[in-house]
C-alpha cells in the first residue's frame, strides 16, 4: 500500500475532510490531496504532524497490516490471575494496548463477585451467557439473565455478582474506551 492510500484510509475512518485534516495539521488541503494520490512524499516531520493528528505513530502507520492476528483461538486468550476468588477471568484478545475494546470471558463460581471498580472513563456491555448475575451501579442492582445482556457508561461504581449457591455463571465482558 502507498503512502497517500494509508493516509487517506486514517483521514477517512477519523472523519475528517481534507480540509480539517490540513487545518489541523497546519498544512493546506492542496498538499493533503496531492499526499493521497501519492503525487508528492511528505517530509518525515510533516508526516509526524500528519499522524499526531490522525492519532497514529510512525511505528503503527509502518507496521504490516496483513500480520495483524484477526481470529482468536483458545490457545491465545491471557488469563488474569489477580482476580478475587472464585472470579476467574480470561483476555480473550491478547495485546489490547492500542485497542479501545477489551473482550473477556468472565466464570463466577456461586456466590463469587468481582471486585468494585470506582468509575472511570469508558463504557462497559456484558452478554449472559450462562446462569445470571447481579449488576450494580451505585447502590442500584439490576438482575441479569442468561441471554440476556446490559451495557452502562463506566462513570458509575460498578460491580459483578453471581448470587447462586449452586450454578457458576459465564459472561463476556467487553470495556470499550
Amino acid at each position: 500500500m502507498e503512502i497517500g492510500e494509508k493516509l487517506k484510509r486514517l483521514r477517512l475512518s477519523r472523519g475528517f475532510t481534507q480540509e480539517e485534516l490540513a487545518e489541523r495539521a497546519d498544512l493546506t488541503k492542496g498538499f493533503i490531496s496531492l499526499l493521497e494520490r501519492d503525487k508528492t512524499s511528505p517530509s518525515i516531520a510533516t508526516l509526524e504532524q500528519l499522524l499526531d493528528v490522525l492519532g497514529v505513530s510512525l511505528k503503527q502507520f509502518f507496521s504490516d497490516e496483513g500480520t495483524r492476528q484477526v481470529v482468536f483461538t483458545k490457545k491465545d486468550r491471557v488469563p488474569l490471575y489477580d482476580e478475587p476468588e472464585g472470579v476467574k477471568t480470561q483476555l480473550l484478545i491478547p495485546g489490547v494496548e492500542d485497542k479501545k475494546i477489551d473482550p473477556r470471558l468472565v466464570v463466577l463460581k456461586p456466590g463469587s463477585e468481582t471486585e468494585a471498580e470506582d468509575y472511570h472513563e469508558g463504557e462497559e456491555f456484558g452478554y449472559v451467557i450462562e446462569g445470571s448475575l447481579e449488576l450494580w451501579l451505585d447502590e442500584t442492582r439490576y438482575k441479569v439473565k442468561n441471554g440476556e445482556c446490559f451495557y452502562y457508561k463506566a462513570d458509575h461504581r460498578h460491580q459483578i455478582r453471581n448470587t447462586s449457591k449452586s450454578k457458576k455463571t459465564i459472561f463476556l465482558w467487553i470495556t470499550i474506551d
